[in-house]
């Protein structure tokens, strides 16, 4: 049994709202330390790995380890009535994950049908990666939007301490270079140079949940899965989406 409180219910729902855009069902493992998810999405692309601690929950009683099978999708759209006024409460309660707001005038009550999702579990890929680049969510976001006006793919290469971006298509081309050390990119390690192109649909779903203000991590290595890092404040998000091969 678990009984799990948020004072901010929107907070909880940007949370998973970050999961759902990729992810529309999985297992959360609720254990003493805080909730996880690890899964793949249907197409079997891109990976989720999730993890929140205890102390991000104003209070947090869980009596042993439990894994809880959960429609993301219906989580979600129950989670898009919270007000910004609201505390959250989830529990489980016969074979069903109990969700209740709890407002200044009142209380809503939701629950929602726990889900059998057994299967093995997904592992994270290992990659050792070439390319470390740090900047700020909203710096990529922008990047994305000037790919997407001409690809649906968008390529990445790094060398020394810059980022060059590409994308190819029947409107035209685009090239963008970024140096390392300024407001939108904080940093870039490259310990090789390194390349690769990925599907810019997925990596839209991807950032779609990052605060602009925060910090994004994007780790590269030529024709390998790339990944991506970043934080809604003490949640942690790490995404892996395959690389476009072209046949």
């Amino acid at each position: 049994m678990f009984e799990i409180k948020i004072d901010d219910a929107r907070y909880w729902k940007n949370c998973v709202d970050s999961i759902v855009n990729l992810i529309d069902e999985g297992t959360f493992e609720i254990t003493k330390e805080g909730i996880s998810l690890t899964a793949m999405d249907p197409s079997g692309i891109s990976m989720l790995i999730f993890s929140i601690p205890n102390k991000a929950f104003s209070k947090y009683d869980v009596d042993k380890d439990v894994s809880i099978g959960i429609n993301i999708d219906n989580f979600a759209k129950m989670l898009s009535s919270a007000r910004s006024d609201e505390q959250l409460i989830m529990k489980e309660s016969n074979n069903k994950l109990a969700v209740e707001f709890i407002g200044p005038n009142g209380r809503r009550r939701y629950k929602l049908p726990l889900i059998d999702t057994r299967k093995e579990k997904d592992k994270e890929p290992k990659v050792d990666f070439e390319s470390i680049v740090e900047m700020k969510g909203d710096a990529f976001k922008e990047i994305l939007k000037d790919a997407v006006l001409l690809s649906s793919y968008i390529g990445f290469k790094t060398d020394k301490d810059s980022l060059i971006v590409s994308a190819k298509g029947d409107v035209g081309e685009l090239e963008e270079e970024h140096l390392g050390s300024t407001d939108a990119i904080k940093k870039i390690e490259v310990k090789k140079p390194s390349s690769a192109t990925f599907n810019l649909e997925y990596l839209e779903r991807i950032v779609s949940g990052c605060p602009s203000d925060s910090t994004l991590q994007l780790s590269l290595k030529t024709e390998e899965p790339v990944k991506i890092n970043y934080k809604i404040g003490d949640a942690n998000f790490s995404y892996y989406l395959a690389p476009y091969m072209e046949s």
